[in-house]
Formats: structure tokens, sequence, C-alpha cells
């Protein structure tokens, strides 16, 4: 067994893994950063990788993707990206949560890839992870109201050993693979920069929604003998425009969902 999936399957993480060059992660911070001057901030939109061809192409970046099969085996599914950024000096944060509670899929046959646009360091608030926590399945979440939190609904484990938790830098264009039922959080950005990183996840084919019939994926490797998931298409240009109002549509669909899991 390779060392990444013994220790992927022991601590439910592992990190670092070499995605991009730094000088390539500068580069599309510089689009990402001019389509939100023109359109708004791209801030956990859904499925960005239909609309914005860079993500696409980081999630289906060689490399990354051999990781991924290496967990997942050899069909996989892009189901979701979504930007995740603090603002510099900003009390935005990420409560100790689990990333699979909400999505109603039927399995946890899942892997999410976190890869850095900026270094992710201890004072701009990278992500901090409980090792095997994985292991022990759905933990009881609670919904908060906090406007600083990312999370939709705040949802937050508590009672968490944070003594036991391991800290996840990343250099620009590294990325961490974490499992679904891994606890993990974010602190607040104390820098004077951003903090930029894209959140990937990728599910085996035979994996389907519970929640809907509508919900979408994209073919990234392999073959999809099941099709559980509508199409998805990769973007027609730097910034599809159409795709991205299409997308403002899917994100209504996900709502959705997590409200319905909500309940």
């Amino acid at each position: 067994m390779s060392r990444l999936k013994t220790e992927y399957e022991k601590n439910g993480f592992y990190s670092p893994v070499s995605v991009i060059d730094a000088s390539l992660a500068k580069d599309y911070r510089v689009i990402l950063e001019n389509v939100e001057s023109k359109i708004e901030l791209l801030n956990y939109r859904y499925k960005i990788h239909t609309a914005l061809d860079f993500a696409y192409q980081i999630a289906i970046n060689e490399k990354l993707l051999n990781k991924v099969e290496t967990l997942l085996g050899p069909n996989i599914l892009l189901y979701n990206t979504s930007f995740v950024i603090k603002e510099p000096h900003s009390k935005t944060h990420i409560s100790w949560h689990q990333d699979l509670t909400y999505w109603g899929f039927n399995d946890d046959n899942q892997v999410a890839a976190w890869v850095a646009l900026s270094d992710a360091t201890e004072e701009n608030g990278c992500m901090h992870m409980i090792p095997g926590s994985h292991k022990n399945g759905e933990m009881s979440h609670k919904p908060t109201v906090d406007k600083d939190n990312l999370l939709h609904h705040g949802q937050t484990i508590e009672s968490v050993q944070v003594e036991d938790a391991i800290s996840l830098p990343l250099k620009a264009g590294e990325a961490s693979l974490h499992h679904g039922w891994t606890m993990h959080t974010s602190y607040p950005n104390q820098s004077k920069d951003r903090r930029i990183g894209l959140t990937i996840n990728y599910i085996s084919t035979d994996m389907y929604q519970t929640q809907t019939d509508n919900d979408s994926a994209m073919l990234v490797r392999g073959v999809d003998n099941y099709n559980h998931f509508e199409n998805e298409q990769p973007p027609t240009q730097e910034f599809d425009k159409k795709a991205w109002l299409k997308l403002q549509k899917k994100e209504a669909l996900i709502h959705q969902t997590y409200n319905k899991m909500k309940k």
C-alpha cells in the first residue's frame, strides 16, 4: 500500500501534495481577481469549474487526479469546486465540522482537495484537522448563527478535543487531501494578504444524491456505468458568462439540498 493511502486511511487526510508551481498559482490568482473586479466576489460560489477555466484545469490536473485515483479508484466524478477566501484582518472563519454532513450522498466514497492559490499559514487561517476523526463517522452538528462563519448553517461540532488537532500549512500551488468525515476547522486571517484556496470535491461514480434527482457532476477519469448525475460541461473560455448564469441556478438546487438535510 502506498504511503498516501496508508496515511490517508490512518489520519483522514494527507498533506502536502504538489499540484502546480507557485508562479502558475500567482497567475491564476490574477485571473480570479480580474473576474471578481468585473462580476463580484467569488468566495464560496458552487461548481465554479463550470464557469472559470483555470478552476477546471486545476480540478483535472494529472498530478492531483493520480492521487485521488489512489484513494477512490479509477472512475472519478468531479462534484464541486468552490473558492474559500479569507480577506486580510477579517473575522471570517470556519467552525469545526465534517464536509459530508449536508451533502445528501448515499455513501462516503469521496475525497476533498484543498488547493492553495496563496500561501496558507497559521497566521492567515490554514486548516486544522483531527487525525483519525473520520473513523467515527458522522458527528452531531449544531446549527449556529454567526455572520463570520463561512458555513451556510454555521454547523458546528461541539466539545472538540482541539489539543489533538494538526495544522496543515500549504505553499501556493500545493494541496491537501481529506475525507468528508474528517473533523476540521480554520481560524481568522490575521495577515495583511488574502488567503485564497480552491476546494475540490471528487466522488466515485457509484455515489448518488438522496435529496434530489437533478444534481450534476462531471466525469474526469475512467468510465461512469451508473449515470446518477446530470452531465456538466467545462467552460468554453477563461470566464464563461453563459455557464455563470446556469451555475447560479445550480446553486439554488444545492441550497435546497442543504436545507432538506438540515431538517
